[in-house]
């Protein structure tokens, strides 16, 4: 088989796994949640004893020397951008698929829930810098595309720059949307932390941002294997550790654990919602649950 064809067979396997999770228990969840809440500007016009104050056009009425006031309609019509991590730190797993796979997986299911409620997905792929950028757009074509993409885009780079990719999507998506940022949060420490959870709550502002925290469970514990050479994927370091003393496996626990403390609370301070997955999890049936909480607040 063909790497082309073999790509069009994960796509068409994706595509019928997770349209039918849609369609079966995502679409009632997601539309509940994200059923066109914008509104758009459609015109002024002089205010009318019994119009809601709050309506007033400030500006206009004092060039104008009487009160005006805007009118807007219902925003039916949302775009979806799925933002998904591509570095190579996305690449691990540790059971049956990578984070990288899972993650295309869940933006697949997302997208199909999206189609359905009649939504635009567009689609932005990053590592140390912005790899793909595809704009929101309709139709069963253009979604297989984001699928493809998702699934079998080779990344230019191997790091991870999460204040860089919101950034650029600031400033390409004008029109508020629902944002999902699938990543592993693993380079999020550091001098440049402070910067990049700015930029995640500056993007909140902005859309509607959800983050998707991919976990692997090897990168919270780690079982008692004898001595391993483990290697980080973005900076090539190696480091060997006996994973059989106790001690090493408290250790590297305690350490992952409080680097998660620190993203939550990071992540907290700005007010996006988070919802932590790992690969394997059944996440058609969490994301559900997950909307259906969002909307019962």
């Amino acid at each position: 088989m063909t790497a082309a064809a073999d790509i069009m067979a994960r796509v068409r396997r994706v595509e019928l796994r997770t349209s039918k999770l849609a369609n079966d228990l995502m679409v009632g969840a997601y539309h509940s949640q994200f059923k066109g809440r914008g509104m758009d500007f459609e015109e002024l016009r002089e205010y009318i004893p019994g119009d809601d104050v709050r309506t007033i056009d400030w500006n206009v009425t004092a060039r104008m020397r009487r009160p005006f006031v805007k009118l807007h309609r219902e925003e039916r019509e949302l775009a979806v951008m799925l933002v998904l991590d591509v570095s190579a730190s996305e690449d691990f797993g540790s059971a049956a698929q990578t984070k990288r796979d899972y993650a295309a997986e869940v933006a697949a299911t997302l997208a199909f829930s999206a189609l359905r409620n009649g939504d635009k997905v567009g689609l932005l792929l990053f590592s140390d810098m912005v790899e793909l950028f595809v704009p929101p757009k309709k139709g069963r074509k253009h979604l297989l595309r984001v699928i493809r993409e998702a699934l079998a885009f080779r990344p230019k780079r191997r790091g991870t720059d999460i204040r860089g990719a919101l950034a650029f999507l600031n400033h390409v998506v004008h029109r508020r949307s629902i944002v999902f940022l699938l990543s592993d949060f693993l380079h999020t420490t550091g001098t440049a932390s402070h910067e990049l959870f700015t930029e995640i709550g500056r993007t909140h502002m902005r859309h509607d941002l959800v983050c998707l925290h991919l976990n692997d469970p090897r990168e919270r514990s780690l079982p008692p294997s004898g001595l391993l050479t483990v290697e980080d994927a973005e900076t090539g370091e190696h480091l060997e550790v006996d994973t059989n003393r106790l001690s090493t496996r408290d250790a590297y626990e305690k350490s992952a654990s409080e680097r998660l403390e620190m993203l939550d609370r990071a992540l907290a301070h700005t007010g996006v919602d988070v919802l932590r997955l790992s690969p394997g999890d059944p996440y058609a049936s969490i994301l559900q649950h997950f909307f259906e909480q969002r909307r019962r607040r």
